[in-house]
Formats: structure tokens, C-alpha cells, sequence
């Protein structure tokens, strides 16, 4: 029996290649639902193609022109952020994957696991925001969260059989596109040095969260979360070939680490098909060819957010939700050439000091605060001068 699909974030890097996986499945997968921020033309293309039942687009001044683009054909069209929860919900659906951007895929991660569906999650926000209250919710439906995201997959493919406690998380780190540019040149960085990543195809604002360690930063809340680890067993290393991908150490000293090529597909079709593996290499890996393989520490002095995150990590409650918000506000900030990279931990920071900290918060309260980390972060920003 297919399984039947929601992609959230079709159109985006991890959508697309989640469709070219179904399309080389087709005998066992089936797409119901498709979600796009704002990008109509392609998302109408990908339903026609793939014989979608329902289409949203998040952005509602793009609905009239993707009714008109799909008027020929049997497929719904909605809009706006409440449709995009209440389709992930449709007895339709069996797996949702979420690789929406930001803050924007919580409530739809949220949706999917009170409808009971498998998760194959690529938005890492989602456990970032709000780690404790989904994992709370997964448990108490008892649905599984498959992580997308390479190195947290690299974990979970470590950990698959194991029995034994493990010791530690190591995660690795490309250092992105501004590894090799001093930490006293970062502040006359433009976006589009930033977002020319060495060995990743991603999202502009992905990239350039990787150029800050912002994203890094993020990964480890999300490892803490789905792998149930304290910040002390998580660390860090710079690896600037992306070949290994993560790494788990346990406690006899061993450590597992799981290599391959800088291909997003490995990970997407692992979370599709799992405990099976995708036909996808035709050749096999040379390790000769990629080697060496070089490891070096994290300059937390030119990489400020990794440590503000390890340390929302330690101090709980909304503060990871507080330092998204915030960071959110200031890359967009960035790519508009409103502030230089620099001044992203710094909002961060600025935001961190000022918004309200709550413990143990409702879904509500989560917006609350995403909503004060955003004015905080425009307000120390408005005061910056580019």
C-alpha cells in the first residue's frame, strides 16, 4: 500500500528533492497535499505533475493566480497558515514532511502529530521553539519523529540497533561559506558572499544561518531534543570536506559515524522508507578521492551564536524561542542589506537580555514570545547604521 504524502515546503530545496524520491517511487509513495510559501508557478507545476489533491500557498495575495493556474484541474486550492494545518490533518494523509522555513513550520508540526501522523521533519524550528511541548505531544500520540536534517539523521542511523547507552553526540560542522574569511572581515561581509555555501545547496536563509553557526547552534537543541541528551554529552566540530556527517561515541569508547556524500537525498529517502535504504548511488564512495578527511575546533569567538545557543539550550523555558525569533528578524535584515552578519548574534543577544522567560509554555505562549523576540530584534536593529 503507497504511503501517502503532505510535502510542506514543496518548492524549496528539501521539497523538491523529497519529489524526485517519490517520482523514482512512484510504486510506493502517493503525493495528496503540497504546501509553498510563495512560490505559485512552480507549485502549481509540481501538482499537475504529480497529480496533487490539494495545494496551499501560505502567501494569500498569490491564491487568485494559482486557482487560475490550476482551474483546469480537479485539484484544490487553499491559502493562508490555518489551511496549512488543517490539510495536514486530512485521513488523506499518512506521513507529513516538514521542510517549511522557520517559525512558520511550529504549528503545522504541531497539527501533524495531534492527527497522529509519522513526522519526517526537516524544520528544525519546530523542536528549537517549542522542543519540550513536541516531544511531550509525540509521545503522548505516540508518533514518530523521523529527522531529515543530515546530521541528525547521521545520529539516528548511528543509534539504529544499538541497545547500549551512548556517551556523546558529536556533531560536525562545515564552517559554511565564510570558514576560511578572518573574524576581523565578517562585518564587510554582503549576503552574496555569504550565501555561496562550499558544499550545500540550500535555502538563502538557511545558508546563511550556516555562515553564522546559527544554524549549528540549532542542531544541537534539536539533537538534545530528539535524543533525549544534555549540553554537556553535545559537541562540536569544524569539518570542512562534509563527509561525515555526524558522529555518536558510547561509553565502551567506540564511535559510530556515518559518511557520504554532501546529497540530501540520502537522508530524505532514509526517513521515507525507513528501516529500508533508496537505490540512489550508482558508484560507490572513494574514500580516496575525498580524503583527507580534516577535523578542527569551533572559533567561538568568530562564531558567538553557537555558544548563545548551547547556552538557551542550558537555560531552558522560551529562551531557543527567543533566540529563533530573533534571528529570524535579523537575516532578513541581512539579505535586505539593512545590517551587516555581524549584528545577527548581536540582536540575538539584545533580544535574549529584554524578552519575558517562561519556563513551561503553551503553544500560545510560544507566540507571544516570538512575537516580542521579533519587535526586540527590530528594535535593536533599527538602531544600527549599515
Amino acid at each position: 500500500m503507497k504511503q501517502r504524502l503532505a510535502i510542506l515546503g514543496s518548492t524549496g530545496s528539501i521539497g523538491t528533492q523529497t519529489l524526485n524520491i517519490v517520482a523514482r517511487y512512484a510504486d510506493m509513495f502517493e503525493v495528496r497535499t503540497l504546501v509553498a510559501g510563495t512560490q505559485w508557478e512552480l507549485l502549481a507545476r509540481q501538482a499537475i505533475e504529480f497529480d496533487a489533491d490539494t495545494v496551499v500557498i501560505a502567501d494569500e495575495s498569490k491564491y487568485e493566480l494559482l486557482s487560475e493556474a490550476l482551474r483546469d484541474y480537479p485539484i484544490k486550492v487553499f491559502t493562508g497558515a490555518e489551511a496549512i494545518n488543517q490539510v495536514v490533518g486530512s485521513s488523506e494523509i499518512d506521513v507529513v514532511v516538514n521542510a517549511l522555513v522557520g517559525y512558520a513550520g511550529l504549528h503545522p508540526t504541531i497539527a501533524a502529530i495531534r492527527a497522529g501522523k509519522k513526522l519526517a521533519l526537516a524544520n528544525k524550528e519546530s523542536l528549537v521553539v517549542a522542543g519540550e511541548l513536541v516531544m511531550r505531544l509525540s509521545q503522548e500520540h505516540n508518533v514518530p519523529i523521523v529527522p531529515i536534517d543530515s546530521e541528525h539523521s547521521a545520529i539516528f542511523q548511528c543509534l539504529v540497533g544499538e541497545q547500549s547507552p551512548l556517551s556523546r553526540l558529536i556533531l560536525t560542522c562545515s564552517g559554511g561559506a565564510l570558514r576560511d574569511v578572518p573574524r576581523e572581515a565578517l562585518a564587510e561581509v554582503t549576503p552574496e558572499q555569504a550565501l555561496c555555501h562550499p558544499q550545500w545547496s540550500m535555502g538563502r536563509k538557511i545558508t546563511i544561518d550556516s555562515a553564522t553557526l546559527v544554524n549549528k547552534g540549532f542542531e544541537v537543541i534539536e539533537a538534545h531534543w530528539l535524543f533525549g541528551v544534555e549540553a554537556e554529552r553535545i559537541s562540536v566540530v569544524i569539518h570542512p570536506q562534509s563527509i561525515i556527517h555526524s558522529m555518536v561515541e558510547f561509553e565502551d569508547g567506540a564511535v559510530k559515524a556515518q559518511l557520504g556524500s554532501a546529497d540530501m537525498r540520502i537522508p530524505i529517502s532514509y526517513a521515507l522508507l525507513f528501516p529500508h535504504r533508496a537505490a540512489i548511488k550508482s558508484e560507490p564512495f572513494d574514500f580516496v578521492k575525498h580524503s583527507p578527511l580534516t577535523f578542527s575546533e569551533v572559533d567561538n569567538a568568530k562564531y558567538p551564536a553557537l555558544g548563545i545557543a548551547f547556552e538557551c539550550l542550558r537555560r531552558g523555558g522560551n529562551a531557543s524561542c527567543v533566540m529563533n525569533g530573533a534571528n529570524e528578524v535579523a537575516v532578513a535584515a541581512f539579505l535586505a542589506g539593512e545590517c551587516r552578519l555581524t549584528d545577527i548574534p548581536l540582536a540575538i543577544e539584545y533580544a535574549l537580555q529584554r524578552a519575558r522567560y517562561v519556563e513551561h509554555s503553551t503553544l500560545e505562549q510560544y507566540d507571544a514570545t516570538d512575537a516580542e523576540a521579533r519587535a526586540l530584534a527590530k528594535e535593536y536593529l533599527a538602531g544600527v547604521k549599515r
